[in-house]
């Protein structure tokens, strides 16, 4: 298990490598586009060349580019919904070029449709996204924290999602976020919730669906239904839950990446330092 954070791409891709090795990452995340909203920079090749030469020269072991905020696969507004599919595809090429291993994204709300009718949209939203799609970065579905009318924050949600791809059900994986699963109501603070939490995505969707981790302790409690990051130990998951997840034997070929906060209590290197010296 290898441990980063989300990292700033500020002035260029081709600086994320250079910004997770100052702080002490092994794998990072970072933005490859405004978050926010607006066009993405062209990858000319002096920039893939940079990205590519910076990351090597850091050692870093892997890296994921996760998708803006305004992502909405079931939305009833069409320039929001095929704008969500076609960025979505636009970063798994971007990612293809630069190297990246995941391209991971919240999938929205059915807040628009109703469950039954944005869960049928979310589907067909993710076949048009891979439809032709040669690249080698694959596409990572985020557990989201169940505030309001949002997808994904139940396993069986994923699980519906996953079940009616078909045959591209392979090419699409999992992204669990630990404060989210935590405020949908899936106990993480301790060895044994830890183990039964597992032992239910297991269950449900599969382990082997499972690719990555976002390690966030809650400010909120059990099934608070909020997203709320806080510093590792520092939170309502606590020291022991994420001890349990770093040396369950089961997750020991997922990394690690955090997206806490930054305050005066510290920020990512701090976190970092926690997660490793959990991991000895």
């Amino acid at each position: 298990m290898l441990f980063g954070a989300h990292i700033s791409a500020a002035g260029g891709v081709f600086n994320s490598p250079l910004n997770a090795a100052k702080i002490g990452c092994e794998v990072f995340q970072f933005f490859s586009r405004p978050p926010q909203g607006g066009k993405a920079v062209p990858l000319s090749q002096p920039i893939i060349t940079a990205f590519k030469n910076n990351f090597k020269k850091t050692k870093q072991k892997e890296c994921y580019i996760h998708t803006p905020y305004y992502i909405n696969l079931a939305s009833a507004k069409n320039n929001i919904r095929y704008g969500s599919i076609a960025v979505i595809r636009e970063e798994l090429e971007r990612g293809s070029l630069l190297g990246v291993r995941y391209v991971m994204s919240h999938l929205g709300s059915f807040k628009d449709r109703g469950q039954k009718e944005g869960m049928k949209k979310t589907i067909e939203a993710i076949k048009k996204i891979l439809n032709g799609y040669q690249g080698t970065t694959q596409f990572l579905m985020e557990m989201s924290a169940g505030s309001g009318e949002i997808i994904g924050d139940q396993f069986e949600e994923i699980a519906e999602i996953l079940n009616g791809l078909g045959n591209i059900r392979k090419d699409v994986g999992v992204c669990f976020d630990t404060c989210h699963a935590f405020a949908s109501g899936y106990d993480l603070r301790n060895k044994k919730a830890v183990a039964e939490t597992l032992k239910k995505f297991d269950k449900i969707i599969g382990l082997e669906k499972l690719k990555l981790i976002h390690a966030n302790d809650s400010k909120v409690d059990l099934n608070e239904r909020k997203d709320r990051h806080e510093h590792i130990g520092l939170g309502k998951i606590g020291l022991e839950g994420f001890t349990a997840l770093i040396h369950q034997p089961k997750l020991k070929n997922i990394n690690m990446v955090l997206e806490t906060p930054d305050d005066e209590r510290g920020g990512y290197e701090s976190d970092l330092a926690i997660l490793k010296k959990i991991r000895k």
